[in-house]
């Protein structure tokens, strides 16, 4: 497997934000310092500034605390990329701190929040113009670095590992899984539940909206399915159009069953008997969202069934945070937006003929996928150095990767697969929390 960087990497973090300076930068340094360390006192998260041992070393006090103060978490994420600090265990110390993300900001703060977040570039929003840049940013980085810490199956999604389940209703609850489970096998398993919800068969007519590296839609095929899979990852088309092949000519496919298009969803024709996508509503931004369900609508057959794989947070944090810019937004997804599962209902019953049916939340698997593939990634240390990227770059997607995992560890944001069909056994609105 082999792809060229489609820019350079070092684009990826020529902005770090400059250290401020003047009086109104001391202040709001000296401000961070007592708040930080107030909060992570509170914690039981031990705090070094000269260098000793502890949960959380702070290199360089000043510009840690300079862009804590004056860039907010853009700033703490800026400031773990340039060294300023380092964590024993970073996923545990970050997961911690979301756990109580909102202490950082004291309460008069809070109120003015408007003025101290950051707000969005408008070249970062999800509408048709931007959208292929945005997705370029992340997926055409290079298919070889995303192989370094992904499984076999190239699933960059959350895998569903086979643990025990509640059923309240209409919501599944899974159990979390234990570390260190197979997550080869567990990447199958999501992508077989989210295709038998969505009663994929042979001779189903399948809409994929975001083709990943094609295990889904190879997977829709071997069940005798066709698939038309959207992209808008020229990397990631050329990759799924040739393990497609490899597997037609391994498996004796038919060779028609899957065809893969660089297109956008709002572009897409047809009558599809599914309509399925995995982790790919987080592009689709807050304003874009009726639109979305607007298509896949139009094109889901009479008794059709949708099955979406949606990374979501609690409706009252995603209110707080709608508007709002961050380091995530910055270098890793830009125009990116995670929904509440109260917001997709109400978008849907606004919008659309569609109800949602069914859900299945499994936050914690996803903390233990990135678990596995961060320790992927840091063991494939010098093979992502040679693939072109530096050591700016490995601080950057090691604070990615442990950053998210604590957003789903400590509960922040959760993954769930969920169903929406026309009948009348949809969910009712207070289901949704």
């Amino acid at each position: 497997m082999t792809s060229t960087l489609v820019t350079p990497v070092q684009d990826r973090w020529a902005d770090i934000s400059p250290l401020r300076n003047g009086p109104k930068a001391a202040v709001s340094a000296a401000i961070a310092r007592r708040i930080f360390l107030r909060v992570t006192d509170r914690l039981g998260i031990t705090v070094s500034l000269d260098g000793s041992p502890a949960d959380l070393v702070i290199h360089r006090p000043a510009e840690f605390f300079n862009r804590l103060g004056n860039d907010g978490l853009i700033g703490f994420g800026e400031s773990y990329m340039t060294g300023a600090w380092d964590a024993e265990d970073l996923g545990a110390t970050l997961s911690v701190l979301c756990a109580e993300i909102g202490e950082l900001v004291p309460a008069w703060m809070q109120k003015l929040r408007a003025a101290y977040v950051a707000r969005p570039p408008r070249h970062h929003t999800g509408s048709e113009q931007n959208t292929r840049r945005n997705i370029a940013h992340h997926y055409d980085l290079s298919n070889d670095l995303f192989a370094t810490f992904l499984d076999p199956t190239l699933s960059y999604s959350s895998a569903m590992f086979d643990t025990d389940s509640v059923t309240d209703g209409h919501r599944v609850t899974l159990a979390p899984p234990a570390p260190g489970s197979d997550l080869e096998a567990a990447q199958g398993r999501k992508i077989e539940s989210i295709l038998d919800a969505a009663g994929v068969r042979a001779g189903s007519r399948v809409l994929e909206i975001g083709t990943g590296w094609g295990e889904l839609a190879i997977r829709a095929a071997r069940r005798g399915a066709t698939v038309r899979s959207v992209t808008l990852s020229s990397e990631q088309q050329a990759l799924a159009r040739a393990r497609f092949a490899d597997a037609v000519a391994a498996e004796g496919l038919r060779a028609d069953l899957v065809q893969v298009d660089l297109l956008d969803y709002r572009a897409v024709e047809g009558t599809y008997d599914a309509v399925v996508s995995v982790e790919m509503i987080e592009a689709v931004g807050r304003e874009y969202l009726p639109s979305y369900f607007g298509v896949i609508d139009r094109v889901l057959a009479p008794g059709g069934t949708v099955a979406l794989q949606a990374i979501t947070m609690p409706h009252h944090r995603m209110l707080a945070t709608r508007r709002t810019w961050t380091w995530i937004h910055k270098y890793i997804f830009p125009g990116g937006f995670l929904p509440s599962t109260e917001q997709l209902d109400q978008v849907t019953r606004e919008h659309t003929a569609l109800r949602l049916a069914g859900r299945t939340t499994f936050g914690s698997h996803y903390a233990e996928t990135l678990r596995q593939w961060d320790e992927a990634f840091t063991a494939a240390h010098d093979r992502v150095l040679a693939l072109g990227f530096d050591e700016t770059f490995l601080r950057m997607w090691h604070f990615y990767l442990e950053y998210s995992r604590a957003g789903f560890a400590s509960g922040y944001i959760d993954v769930q697969q969920l169903t929406f069909t026309r009948d009348s056994l949809a969910l009712e609105p207070g289901e949704m929390a």
